[in-house]
């Protein structure tokens, strides 16, 4: 029964990480290099995270700074940023890459909630579904009375509760940051 825990509890862990890392990559106010992890570049005919070729710095709270390793890269990875859905436009400087962000609009905020919400809302479906296979785990344990059987039951409701908590903390404390 412990370990049926124990593993329900990890992975919940990784519902959440998988989660904080869905919402690193929505834009805030601020520069931050996390909205960059998703862009691929097409490398010599090769898909590359840009992380992976360049460095990208932050100097101030309005601008990224793409400094590519390889300075082939350089068309390539503005390219890629032009045509990612994140809606910036990267100006080319000759060896690196500024990215100025603008200052978000009342209509982009509410959309970045929305989706803020939409993947909080997975991470608890998410949260929800491994409650719902420790339960059955339990019921097909052999040789345990039902009062531990209840016992076990309870103590995973309070560890998917402790769980959907933490969502909702981390989604609001993303609103606050989001709305400035």
């Amino acid at each position: 029964m412990k370990q049926i825990q124990t593993e329900s509890r990890s992975k919940m862990l990784k519902a959440i990480e998988a989660l904080d890392q869905s919402l690193s990559v929505l834009r805030t106010g601020r520069a931050n290099p996390g909205i960059l992890k998703r862009v691929v570049v097409d490398y010599y005919g090769t898909s590359s995270p840009i992380d992976q070729l360049a460095s990208i710095s932050t100097p101030d709270s309005r601008t990224l700074v793409i400094a590519p390793w390889d300075r082939g890269a350089l068309n390539p990875i503005e390219k890629a940023i032009r045509d990612s859905d994140l809606g910036l436009n990267p100006n080319n400087k000759g060896d690196t890459i500024f990215i100025s962000l603008p200052m978000l609009t009342e209509e982009r905020r509410r959309d970045l909630i929305k989706n803020a919400r939409t993947y909080a809302e997975d991470a608890k479906v998410a949260v929800r579904s491994l409650r719902k296979h420790a339960l059955d785990d339990i019921k097909k344990v052999d040789g345990v009375g039902e009062d531990e059987i209840k016992r076990s039951e309870t103590e995973i409701q309070k560890l998917t509760d402790e769980f959907i908590k933490r969502v909702d903390d981390t989604v609001s404390a993303k609103e606050q940051d989001i709305l400035g």
